[in-house]
């Protein structure tokens, strides 16, 4: 098969192309990096390099493939997340159509019943094609953005650092946390990106005929086992995460000059899995779990955490 795959190097989109390249597939990758462009065909792939802002080049990219793994990375530049979203996504939209693809394959997120005002997956609804919206659930690669927190130097909210926060711990003496407004003791599912690509992967070879939805996880536990088995990890078993309420969650955001719309919708999220509503929906799927479990992620975490 012909596929396209965006979303560069990414942390799924790379072992998603590997898989694919392995897998005897024509690939290409689209990445407005030209500096990937040698990581992408030493992979065995063809690399595209332009912008997901620019509708025809991605028509001329999509033209001839069987099927497509759209993503849209999420941005903390973009002044408005909502109008930033339904612009690639009208982009995505425009050059399907124009192209005429027949299978799509579409990365969301398993908060996106809970976050209205940002989520585009209902655009597709009319498309002309064979769609799969992929759910994942929390990423074990955001533990990435923790490493400062958990040094006593800053603080992870959702995806990103909070030094405000951080200097809160160093004055209180509280560092070996992790935080956000969900947390302790909330049942989470957390994901590999590897289980994501793989599940991707299988999903771009099926073409079914009407809109369906995946969730995809890894293993499911408390904030605070996740926590333990990163600690000890690290040589700190005694990681806790701390749960922070709402609004000091969104005022965090703010003083980190994160934007504002962006800043709401990362505090809907967590909000939507501490509230368990997200983990209500992955089990009404009857998710199966991916192979890569957390404490196989957290040696690779150490490594990385030990390197800084």
């Amino acid at each position: 098969m012909k596929i396209v795959v965006t979303g560069s190097v990414g942390n799924i989109s790379f072992p998603l192309t590997l898989n694919l390249v392995a897998g005897g597939h024509d690939v290409t990758v689209i990445s407005s990096d030209r500096a990937k462009q040698q990581t992408i065909e030493k992979a065995g792939a063809r690399a595209a390099i332009g912008s997901m802002e620019d509708a025809g080049f991605l028509t001329e990219t999509f033209k001839s493939a069987d099927a497509v793994y759209a993503m849209i990375p999420l941005s903390f530049t973009e002044p408005d997340l909502g109008v930033y979203m339904h612009r690639i996504a009208q982009n995505y939209i425009t050059a399907f159509k124009n192209a005429g693809t027949r299978r799509v394959v579409l990365l969301s997120g398993w908060a996106a019943d809970f976050v209205k005002d940002e989520g585009v997956e209902y655009l597709f609804d009319g498309l002309d094609a064979s769609i799969t919206i992929m759910r994942p659930a929390s990423f074990y690669t955001n533990f990435y953005q923790s490493a400062d927190l958990i040094r006593g130097k800053g603080f992870i909210g959702k995806f990103l650092t909070l030094r405000y926060l951080g200097i809160w711990a160093l004055l209180t003496g509280k560092t070996g946390l992790l935080m956000g407004n969900y947390g302790g003791d909330d049942r989470i599912v957390f994901v590999s990106p590897k289980d994501i690509a793989d599940a991707v992967a299988e999903e771009l070879m099926l073409s079914p005929e009407e809109k369906t939805i995946r969730y995809v996880g890894s293993e499911e536990m408390t904030c605070n086992q996740a926590a333990k088995i990163i600690g000890t990890a690290i040589g700190k078993p005694w990681l806790k995460w701390v749960l922070l309420s709402d609004k000091d969650m969104l005022q965090g955001l703010k003083m980190a000059k994160v934007p504002e719309k962006l800043a709401k919708t990362l505090v809907e999220m967590g909000a939507a899995m501490h509230s368990g509503k997200t983990l209500e929906n992955f089990h009404k799927a009857n998710t199966k779990m991916g192979k890569v479990k957390l404490a196989d992620f957290a040696q690779e975490f150490a490594a990385v955490y030990q390197q800084k």
